[in-house]
């Protein structure tokens, strides 16, 4: 078992992204161990900035505030390279680890005004092209801070990895979006399964959201399968680890008796530490 965690020497901005990432973004968190001590400091920062623009919708009471808090974001990046972070403590690490260009960073913030919406993904096609916006551009970008070069040539494995993470996650968060009066699910499984969205929002389950979660489920196996047998250098693996929790993740959210609105989808640390422990000693998702 790994027991160092990746705090060792860094600066005082890094350390709080690190206890942030420690307390709501504990896989990726743990992907810091498997990391170079090189290339940490700028996947801390790609991270803790994911994490403040991943929870813009989930902290502001309403969408325009929402909006504005993406454009403080997206005005914050474009200072960076002249040193102006706000005092923002993501952008602080951000600035002190310059690995990534402001465009890209500004992507991954536009990519979250969808959070916003009020709209349903009409079909799994519009899920899927949100995830690899938001899911696999984060991947992208962290593998690209390990070996441009090899990220270069690993784009499938990592499109294929960051989508079936996201919709694992989207499924997890099934029950948060809906106490938010949030629906992530496509609006074609809902009506396929002759599912009310209201049912879903109240926190209602059923044999159909059972049999609609799984559907969901399956994408992301495939997707997860795809990433598996593309090709990709151990030299980014860090980036893609977070796709290897996958398995269990979706097995205790197909399980014939699962209710998300009153079971977690919860895996003990120590055995998340042991899955990335084996694949990172195979190189393999």
């Amino acid at each position: 078992m790994v027991k160092d965690g990746p705090e060792g020497g860094v600066s005082e901005s890094m350390r709080i992204c690190l206890d942030e990432l420690r307390a709501h973004d504990h896989d990726r968190f743990l992907t810091l161990l498997f990391t170079p001590a090189a290339q940490r400091p700028a996947l801390t920062a790609l991270y803790a900035f994911n994490l403040e623009i991943a929870r813009v919708a989930e902290t502001v009471t309403e969408p325009m505030m929402g909006h504005i808090r993406l454009q403080w974001w997206r005005e914050t990046l474009e200072g960076l390279p002249k040193g102006e972070t706000r005092g923002h403590t993501a952008a602080v690490a951000l600035h002190e680890a310059n690995a990534f260009p402001v465009d890209t960073l500004s992507a991954l913030a536009d990519a979250r005004e969808r959070d916003l919406s009020e709209d349903v993904f009409e079909n799994m096609e519009q899920l899927e092209a949100y995830a690899e916006a938001t899911s696999s551009a984060l991947m992208q970008l962290a593998a690209q801070a390990l070996d441009s070069k090899k990220a270069d040539g690993a784009r499938e494995a990592i499109r294929h990895a960051g989508i079936a993470y996201a919709l694992a996650g989207l499924l997890r968060a099934l029950p948060l979006h809906a106490s938010q009066g949030r629906l992530m699910l496509p609006a074609d499984i809902l009506r396929a399964r002759n599912i009310d969205p209201h049912d879903v929002l109240a926190g209602k389950m059923n044999e159909e959201l059972r049999a609609a979660i799984s559907d969901v489920a399956e994408y992301a196996r495939a997707h997860l399968a795809s990433a598996r047998g593309a090709t990709y250098d151990g030299a980014i693996l860090p980036a893609l680890l977070p796709a290897s929790l996958c398995d269990r993740y979706l097995d205790i959210m197909t399980a014939p008796d699962f209710n998300p609105f009153v079971m977690p989808v919860e895996v003990p640390a120590f055995r998340r530490q042991l899955r990335l422990m084996g694949r990172n000693i195979v190189k393999r998702i």
